[in-house]
């Protein structure tokens, strides 16, 4: 066995802790969330999905923990349990197309791939852009679009979207992202003040009606819009 072989083996073994952390941490947030346990699709995917190709070199060996880490540029990928419950509140179809705002490293982007037909995912970060599409590319992923630009403006050209997901925060929800949701459609967004944000669910009833509902208190990265991307890197 060569030494890569070797790390590979190791890392499926983490891969599959990780999904049994996220089985508990789902068992032991249910009352709140609504969920006991996240849908067998999406635990499948998880389980496929090498979260250590999606990190930076120096955070591999941290990649299965129950836990956010580091990208670099001031941001973050998600914890594995937030991913999963995010994707398992869209109840993806094989036939839809998905939303994403906030491409980070393209970990999400690799989820939603696994359950949906063609994912397009927006970054505001040029250097993150960037490095996801290789990486998403190298694991052989073909149904992901991805561009660089504002994310809360959505990507009115591809609009509407079955489902939208959101990997940072807005203050209230952009309202370009409730007109690019189809009637019918859910979108799993953090919102609130970076000390007060709510994982929220939002749903599109076939009259065209949305409703949300407050999941659970968490803590994303905020979301910024191009310019301010762009003055921050420059």
């Amino acid at each position: 066995m060569t030494t890569a072989e070797s790390g590979e083996d190791r890392f499926a073994v983490l891969r599959r802790a990780m999904v049994e952390q996220i089985a508990l941490h789902a068992r032991h947030v249910g009352g709140r969330t609504g969920r006991t346990a996240i849908s067998g699709p999406v635990m499948e995917a998880v389980g496929r999905v090498p979260r250590h190709a999606f990190v930076p070199v120096e955070m591999a060996l941290y990649a299965y923990l129950d836990a956010p880490l580091p990208i670099g540029c001031d941001k973050t990928i998600s914890q594995p349990f937030i991913v999963a419950l995010m994707t398992d509140l869209l109840e993806i179809g094989p036939g839809d197309r998905v939303l994403e705002i906030g491409t980070g490293l393209g970990y999400q982007a690799a989820v939603l791939a696994e359950l949906a037909a063609e994912v397009f995912t927006i970054e505001a970060i040029e250097e993150l852009a960037q490095s996801a599409r290789r990486r998403l590319a190298d694991r052989g992923y073909t149904n992901v679009h991805s561009r660089v630009g504002d994310g809360s403006m959505g990507w009115p050209e591809h609009a509407p979207f079955d489902r939208i997901i959101a990997t940072a925060a807005p203050d209230l929800i952009p309202p370009a992202l409730l007109q690019q949701l189809k009637p019918g459609g859910r979108m799993a967004i953090p919102a609130g003040l970076e000390d007060d944000q709510r994982l929220l669910l939002v749903t599109r009833d076939a009259g065209g009606r949305s409703a949300t509902e407050e999941i659970l208190p968490v803590r994303f990265s905020r979301m910024t819009s191009g310019a301010e991307a762009a003055d921050a890197q420059g």
